[in-house]
């Protein structure tokens, strides 16, 4: 049977963060009743909670919560306290992420030396903190003593035969990278086996937050190695093609290839519009297009149609591309995914819109937006052109802002009683003013209050990348 986290994570896969954290609080809750405040118990729920809020890109939120678990354990219980250690690595992994620097490296020496006391300098647990500090030096422009803690770490593991090896290698690989140079940026792989070296390029591809360029120059180092390892169709390879693909490599191509050698239609399709998409170019789309064809799914149609349409529309071609728009709307009709529908209709809209239609991009829009979630990007971005429209805008592409602020009341008033609101004001600022219709319960005033608070967290995320 899944756990309550199993289905927290689910729910997050999904997009319903608001969900996912209420389902976590009942089990914080659960945890606080059956065992009590200062529990070890607790102290899991609170670190499980704040790694949910880590997946959700929830730093700052998902700080509070790790320093919530890290109430140091009664007694001498030493499974407790290697958990404690844990959630004291986990703070100060998130400070890092979060970008809060100062307080990461002080609480990642803190972590240290904690460490050193309870499994010695030699062993991995020591080292564990150590591959974090190394990162957070890194992205503080010590390079010098970055290197000095990314080796330290990588002998640690390399002597323990510990699979986070992988990991620490990715790192050194940056940070060389990153001083510039001629040194390699990876030595002696051929003594790691193959699941370390298909852990270190997946590292290397995940790793959030850094420069892009490292990430690259890095990434084609390992390329050749990967290629010689695995050869050019293994999926490891191709993932690294992939990313250099999207980071403007000339690589799709190769990908294309290795993927119809292997028979992967929609793959091939997919990486296609990944290459028209990259270059503008409208050959690459009626490519796609014919692949979509021979595959025969409706909803690929739509996908392909919907971004040529697009991309027509950029270029001036406005004939071909209502032509096109209007073909992807009735091929996600014709599919199963309602998602692609309500986006393929306000792609449609917005394009009516630019084109002076007023009346005939709000009937259309508004059909997107009902099939959409409140917070989906097209959905907010829908309802930013429409606010136009209602205005007698002629064009303009919204007040993204106000589409924001709105998404956010509606995402509030949609999981609240319905007879708890007379109103619901969200401000700029992301404070809410709110009028109720009669005395709340306590259960409702909490429930709200932790629903406003995630929605305020979700909602300036989407403002700060909008």
């Amino acid at each position: 049977m899944p756990t309550s986290l199993d289905i927290a994570y689910g729910l997050l896969e999904e997009g319903r963060v608001f969900d996912a954290e209420q389902l976590m609080l009942k089990e914080l809750e659960a945890a606080r009743r059956k065992y009590g405040r200062k529990s070890p118990e607790l102290a899991a729920a609170h670190c499980d909670l704040g790694n949910l809020l880590v997946s959700a890109r929830q730093f700052d939120r998902a700080v509070e919560y790790f320093r919530s678990a890290c109430v140091k354990p009664r007694g001498r219980d030493r499974e407790a306290y290697k958990d404690h250690l844990t959630y004291r690595l986990n703070l100060g992994t998130a400070l890092a992420m979060a970008g809060r620097l100062d307080e990461a490296e002080t609480e990642l020496r803190r972590n240290l030396r904690e460490r050193q006391d309870f499994y010695g300098r030699e062993h991995p647990g020591y080292a564990f903190a150590l591959e974090p500090l190394a990162d957070v030096l890194l992205r503080r422009g010590d390079i010098g003593q970055g290197r000095q803690v990314i080796e330290e770490t990588v002998g640690t593991f390399w002597r323990s035969g510990h699979e986070r090896v992988a990991t620490a290698l990715a790192l050194r690989a940056e940070i060389i990278v990153a001083a510039g140079g001629d040194e390699p940026a990876f030595q002696r792989l051929d003594q790691l086996p193959d699941e370390i070296i298909d852990q270190i390029a997946f590292t290397v591809m995940t790793r959030d937050g850094h420069d892009p360029a490292t990430t690259k120059a890095v990434l084609t180092s390992l390329l050749a190695i990967l290629e010689a390892r695995f050869g050019p169709d293994h999926q490891t390879t191709l993932n690294a093609l992939i990313y250099l693909a999207n980071a403007g490599d000339e690589t799709i191509e190769r990908v294309i290839a290795s993927y119809d050698r292997q028979g992967r239609r929609e793959d091939a399709l997919m990486a296609t519009l990944g290459l028209a998409l990259a270059a503008g170019d409208m050959h690459a789309y009626a490519q796609a297009l014919t692949r979509a064809d021979e595959i025969g799914r409706p909803e690929l149609r739509a996908q392909v149609l919907r971004n040529w349409g697009l991309a027509l529309s950029e270029a001036g071609r406005t004939a071909e591309a209502e032509q096109r728009l209007r073909e992807a709307v009735s091929e996600a009709d014709r599919g199963n995914d309602h998602e692609l529908l309500g986006r393929s209709l306000v792609a449609l809209g917005l394009f009516l819109q630019h084109e002076e239609r007023p009346a005939e991009a709000r009937q259309v829009v508004e059909a997107g937006l009902s099939i959409l979630d409140v917070a989906h990007p097209d959905a907010i971005t829908g309802r930013s052109h429409l606010g136009a429209i209602t205005a007698g805008h002629s064009c303009g592409c919204g007040d993204i802002q106000n589409a924001i602020l709105t998404a956010c009341r509606e995402f509030v008033i949609g999981r609240l009683p319905p007879d708890l609101l007379e109103d619901l004001v969200v401000n700029d600022d992301f404070t809410f003013h709110i009028k109720l219709r009669r005395k709340p319960t306590k259960a409702e005033i909490e429930h709200m209050n932790q629903l406003i608070h995630s929605a305020t967290a979700e909602f300036r995320t989407r403002l700060a990348s909008g």
